[in-house]
């Protein structure tokens, strides 16, 4: 039943200005970053997102018990002033350090990849077993109720069945004339399309729900239980550490194995609004003017919001800053 059961949010994060964990990553890439260079350095620029993603829990999803932030020996600037405002709200805020889910793992530190963190997730101290994890670009900006995320105690998962990349008829075209005339194929780049499909293969199935950029449904004991039963899958997939072609998504991982489990809710609506192209301006103000007007949405997602212009950034968090007025 719909019992006000203990719920916690999770959150990656990391801070790419921080200059030690500049000097962390380096040493392990084949292509060093120049951080005196702008252009190669913006992907990794922080804009404080995990700021307004804590405020948003914090104001929009009433019924979280903890906020769990897994991070690799930082701490968001504005932290402290958040634990006061969670405080306010009967809300914990902790910083989880790699080491803490890395323990008996500790030869893969340092790892730089979330890939590789995911499955690690349920031997957080004290997570809930029901939990949300967040991308520090997911936002909740509408109210939510416990039952948006879990219902009679099962995720609710927001997607739709795809088929796998080789099953496409454009790629086996594709794939049928490239051998024909012995060209060389493009490599399908692991990205996060198929990093879903990896997990839903290592369960078997033919096919895989597509999941988007909304926050995800979990269960500790879902994890705990397999990885306990399938160490090698999991060692296989947190030794990288950078992504690997070869991993899964933990969101879309536990979202198999609780539909291959029948212990889920799946839903069609994504009741997102999703940006990741800033490059018109008025389309991104007629995007955030519909979600307000929109009823059904309660989920944002600003990929990439350090890729965008001053005076569209500017226009977005004053937009969010209103929202999350307490």
């Amino acid at each position: 039943m719909n019992v006000d059961y203990p719920i916690d949010a999770v959150i990656t994060w990391v801070d790419g200005n921080d200059v030690n964990w500049q000097q962390r990553i380096n040493p392990y890439l084949e292509k060093k970053i120049d951080w005196s260079n702008k252009k190669d350095t913006v992907r990794y620029q922080s804009i404080n997102e995990i700021d307004y993603c804590i405020r948003s829990i914090i104001k929009f999803a009433p019924f979280i018990r903890n906020i769990f932030v897994v991070t690799d020996n930082q701490v968001p600037e504005t932290f402290e002033s958040l634990k006061e405002l969670g405080k306010k709200h009967d809300v914990h805020l902790r910083i989880v350090d790699h080491k803490e889910l890395f323990k008996g793992f500790e030869h893969y530190l340092p790892v730089f990849n979330a890939r590789s963190i995911g499955p690690l997730f349920y031997k957080i101290e004290g997570l809930s077993e029901h939990f949300l994890f967040f991308n520090d670009d997911f936002f909740l900006m509408k109210k939510t109720e416990r039952t948006d995320f879990f219902e009679n105690g099962h995720p609710v998962i927001r997607g739709g069945w795809a088929n796998f990349y080789e099953d496409r008829l454009g790629r086996k075209i594709y794939l049928k004339l490239t051998s024909l005339f012995n060209l060389k194929a493009r490599v399908v780049k692991a990205g996060t399309k198929k990093a879903q499909q990896t997990g839903a293969k290592i369960l078997g199935f033919k096919k895989y729900f597509k999941l988007h950029h909304t926050p995800m449904a979990l269960r500790k004991s879902t994890l705990e239980l397999f990885f306990t039963d399938n160490p090698e899958i999991l060692e296989n997939n947190i030794k990288y550490r950078f992504r690997n072609e070869t991993q899964f998504l933990i969101s879309s991982f536990s979202s198999h194995l609780e539909i291959k489990n029948k212990t889920c809710h799946l839903k069609k609506d994504l009741q997102l609004t999703y940006l990741q192209s800033y490059k018109y301006f008025l389309l991104v103000k007629f995007k955030l003017w519909k979600f307000k007007i929109d009823d059904a949405k309660l989920f944002m997602c600003f990929q990439s919001l350090e890729m965008t212009n001053k005076k569209t950034l500017s226009y977005i968090i004053n937009w969010m800053d209103n929202r999350l007025k307490f």
